[in-house]
């Protein structure tokens, strides 16, 4: 009877075995047991990941030896991206190593530059001794014959490896969702760029104009016709979904007030980026090495108090700010030295909004505080300088000895002022009540719910030239920083337009526990002798407890 029940048992787990198989085949399921459940995909993301209907390749530059922390983004960039796979199998990924055959790192370096991926150079402390390493924090991912380059690493100026991985965490989901929107999904909304007033030139808004170009329609439009025809060029620009305004220095007219009025009272939405005072960094380049500030009229000052703020004509003076870098010498002797700049605020993020949560300091130029006004608009600040501030009314004569004297500590007591500000809501026209320019047919003098943001400084959104060459907007070229005006701006615009739920993404937060590398490096011999005398130990116990008992079990036979 003995062989026959181990019989049927074999039988019985053979069945159970293939019946296992079966239902893991049939039922998949993962479980995310972190506590900020950092590998549970967003609905967002899901939606976008399951758009992806044929071979989707994403080659990852995070293989080879890095220091711990950056381990960290290695690992959670692979663990991540495996999470992506198992939801959709049309995704595959390689983690590749630029310098696995030994080749300059230099030279491996400079091929990354002219794609437009900037390695990282990281200063290692390991046993009290520093070296430099080369990192290459990108991915690339290829669709149907599209590229998009996907940024892993995100920079900030003052903070720690640690926050910085930290920071990168947070944002993969964010990265990689916003790379698969790019090459899955089609443009559909339409964004105008005004021109006509005096707006900034092509060439200084070209790196925003291409990186939008990516995501939507986008074209330039002009008020001129508002005088001859100002009915059609009112429906001319309500077929777009976003006006954005970069820095106008030319006074509206009242025909093109009310067209840009009734353009939001219909649910259009604007990017302002507008100053109320005339002054730039260039025209202190003279001889004496003064300029004036003055104040800037553009004739929209009831459109914008109707709608709840006021930009106010005065300049933000900030002790924490962006420094100006100036050349000294000639020929092969010059040298540029940066000098603390304090007109040139370097912006906080007074909270958590989506649009500037983990955002890298904005660097503002010549900017003006914004007041915002009582009434029944949601407005919610976005940017502001540092508490160390102060304002300064104009006209006000600007003159470079400034950068030989010491700032009056006291006098920056004025505190944190408002450079970017949302406003949601049912906006009411600038023109109820009042006497029309022109007539249309149905005008509002109430808006549907609709949303604005209102930048204090058309700078934001100019990029620096080099040799008539448009830079990355935010890069400046004498320090190497890289300010984070491209990205505000971008999150600013996904969030107008309600991207696809993008912009939800970027509010996940995650928490990475991190080692703490000096106390390590103060306990590393006690924890190497524990390690090494510890299983010696319990082994050598082990085996005098096994001959004890066995020599005491062979007395007892």
């Amino acid at each position: 009877m003995k062989p026959q029940k181990n019989l049927i048992f074999i039988i019985y787990l053979a069945i159970a075995l293939v019946l296992v198989n079966f239902l893991a085949s049939q039922f998949h399921q993962r479980f995310d047991l972190t506590q900020d459940q950092r590998y549970t995909l967003s609905p967002a993301a899901k939606e976008i990941i399951a758009e992806v209907e044929s071979p989707l390749v994403i080659d990852v530059f995070l293989e080879g030896s890095f220091p711990p922390e950056f381990r960290r983004l290695q690992n959670e960039t692979r663990q991540f991206l495996e999470e992506v796979q198992a939801y959709n199998s049309n995704i595959v990924f390689n983690f590749i190593d630029p310098l696995a055959e030994g080749d300059d790192a230099n030279a491996i370096a400079e091929e990354f530059y002219a794609m437009g991926m900037t390695p990282a150079r990281l200063n290692v402390m390991e046993q009290g001794k520093a070296s430099e390493t080369l990192i290459f924090p990108w991915a690339i991912a290829n669709y149907r014959e599209q590229t998009v380059k996907i940024p892993l690493l995100k920079n900030k100026l003052g903070i720690s490896d640690e926050e910085r991985v930290n920071s990168s965490v947070q944002q993969l989901e964010y990265s990689f969702a916003n790379a698969l929107s790019q090459l899955v999904r089609d443009r559909e909304k339409k964004i105008a760029v005004m021109r006509g007033n005096g707006e900034l030139p092509d060439a200084n808004i070209a790196d925003f104009a291409q990186t939008l170009r990516q995501y939507y329609f986008i074209a330039p439009f002009t008020l001129n016709s508002a005088a001859e025809n100002p009915e059609r060029t009112l429906e001319e620009l309500r077929e777009f979904d976003l006006i954005i305004e970069a820095k106008p220095t030319e006074a509206y007219t009242e025909n093109e007030k009310y067209i840009l009025d009734q353009y939001l009272m219909g649910g259009g939405k604007a990017l302002w980026l507008v100053e109320q005072t005339a002054m730039e960094t260039d025209s202190l380049f003279n001889e004496e090495g003064t300029a004036f500030a003055l104040p800037r009229d553009l004739n929209l000052n009831d459109l914008f108090f109707s709608y709840g703020f006021r930009i106010n004509p005065e300049l933000v003076n900030d002790l924490y700010s962006a420094p100006i870098v100036l050349a000294t010498g000639t020929g092969n002797d010059t040298q540029f030295t940066p000098y603390p700049w304090f007109y040139s605020p370097l912006t906080a993020s007074p909270n958590t909004h989506p649009i500037i949560n983990n955002l890298e300091a904005v660097k503002f130029e010549w900017a003006n505080p914004i007041d915002t006004l009582r009434n029944p608009i949601n407005k919610t600040i976005l940017l502001t300088s540092s508490p160390q501030s102060k304002t300064e009314g104009v006209p006000r004569e600007i003159s470079m000895d400034i950068l030989n004297s010491r700032p009056d500590m006291a006098s920056y007591d004025n505190g944190e002022q408002p450079l970017a500000v949302l406003l949601e809501g049912e906006f009411i026209s600038a023109y109820r009540n009042r006497v029309k320019p022109f007539n249309i047919e149905n005008p509002r003098d109430n808006s549907e719910p609709t949303q604005m943001i209102v930048v204090s400084d058309g700078d934001v959104i100019r990029n620096e030239l080099q040799q008539g060459a448009p830079l990355e907007l935010g890069f400046d070229r004498y320090t190497g920083n890289t300010y984070g005006n491209k990205e505000f701006l971008l999150n600013s615009v996904n969030y107008l337009l309600d991207d696809s739920g993008l912009i939800d993404i970027r509010s996940k937060e995650i928490t990475i526990p991190f080692m703490d590398t000096e106390k390590a490096s103060e306990e590393r011999q006690k924890w190497q002798l524990i390690n090494l005398v510890v299983p010696l130990l319990l082994l050598a116990i082990g085996a005098f407890l096994f001959n004890f008992f066995r020599r005491k079990r062979y007395l007892r036979k």
